[in-house]
């Protein structure tokens, strides 16, 4: 049965516009992003294969392009109305932390890190620029590193935010293992950092640590 045979209350779009679209599941979602199915299945049941072939609807999010167009069931065009779609993603949410409007949601912070560093094979360490109000300067990768960890020059970061003339600053990283719980380096980092930016008066507001769940902010512990 094809989806247009289906009640109307029941189809993805008609479901979508009714009730926004967290309401749907991933597989519809995904289905309304493919348009349709394949011989003898719709959508729904096309992107339903799709995840089970691939995990999750985060495995599949998370590939590469060139890992994306070795999927059956994708191909050029949808792997890339699928990159720019989760590109026009994170440029909604860096949109939201454009200068002009302060950060007075630090989970607004985390996500942004999460976005922009989940689900990377390597550990990179980046930092959120901010001037004496807390609105969002720049967002730089300061280090990048192997799969297990990422060397940490404060020094660097100091120049950066000198560079940027910044008053403040919000750092992060990810942990290619998945797991968020910073670890003992970690700690010791974000203390080294935050003693040298406040030699010339620059706050360091927070620490997230990004695995696979919610981001680990090591301010909210009160390590900072």
């Amino acid at each position: 049965m094809k989806i247009s045979d289906w009640p109307l209350d029941e189809r993805p779009r008609e479901r979508l516009l009714a009730h926004g679209p967290q309401a749907l599941s991933d597989a519809e979602l995904l289905a309304i992003f493919l348009g349709s199915g394949s011989r003898g299945i719709d959508a729904v049941g096309a992107a339903r294969q799709l995840l089970t072939r691939q995990g999750s609807l985060r495995e599949l999010l998370e590939k590469s392009t060139t890992e994306l167009l070795a999927v059956r069931g994708l191909g050029p065009a949808r792997v890339c109305a699928l990159k720019a779609a989760l590109e026009l993603g994170s440029r909604h949410l860096a949109a939201n932390l454009a200068r002009g409007e302060a950060l007075t949601d630090p989970a607004r912070a985390g996500e942004y890190f999460a976005r922009r560093l989940r689900g990377l094979p390597h550990e990179v360490f980046a930092g959120l620029f901010l001037d004496n109000r807390h609105r969002a300067i720049a967002f730089e990768e300061l280090f990048r590193g192997t799969i297990d960890g990422a060397e940490v020059y404060p020094r660097e970061v100091l120049k950066r935010c000198l560079a940027h003339n910044a008053a403040a600053l919000i750092v992060g990283h990810n942990h290619p293992s998945g797991s968020s719980e910073p670890s003992a380096a970690d700690r010791a980092v974000t203390l080294r950092l935050r003693d040298a930016l406040a030699m010339v008066e620059i706050r360091l507001l927070d620490h997230f640590v990004i695995g696979d769940g919610a981001p680990c902010s090591l301010a909210a512990r009160g390590w900072i």
